[in-house]
């Protein structure tokens, strides 16, 4: 058993302009899961980078409201909300509310540098 706590993870810059605490991924967790877990804050008024994944992602969103941008399309995403982004997919997020955004990723696999790239 993994047992992370939040106050105890340090928080990364990302490249694609948010802030990152991995939670969970297959370097950090004894019991070889193949998905990483992490939480991701982006500042009011700002958005990530448009980059694509070679993974699939879902986005849990825990506070705040955005606009997730996943090819040619928008969602206005909120508080409770989850959203289901193929490999592959040129996407990015932006913070459209008055609070920071704060939200959950899945990647299946797990997140590696050399899978994501970025497009701007």
């Amino acid at each position: 058993m993994s047992i992370q706590k939040n106050s105890e993870i340090p928080t990364i810059e990302g490249k694609e302009g948010t802030k990152i605490k991995q939670y969970f991924h297959p370097h950090n967790t004894l019991n070889g899961i193949r998905f990483s877990l992490a939480q991701f804050t982006l500042e009011q008024g700002k958005s990530s980078l448009l980059h694509k994944l070679q993974s699939s992602e879902i986005y849990y969103i825990l506070e705040g409201t955005g606009k997730l941008n996943v090819g040619d399309e928008s969602f206005s995403v909120k508080k409770d909300d989850s959203v289901y982004v193929p490999p592959m997919s040129e996407q990015f997020i932006e913070n459209t509310g008055e609070v920071d955004l704060k939200f959950l990723c899945i990647v299946d696999p797990a997140w590696k540098a050399e899978d994501e790239i970025i497009l701007e």
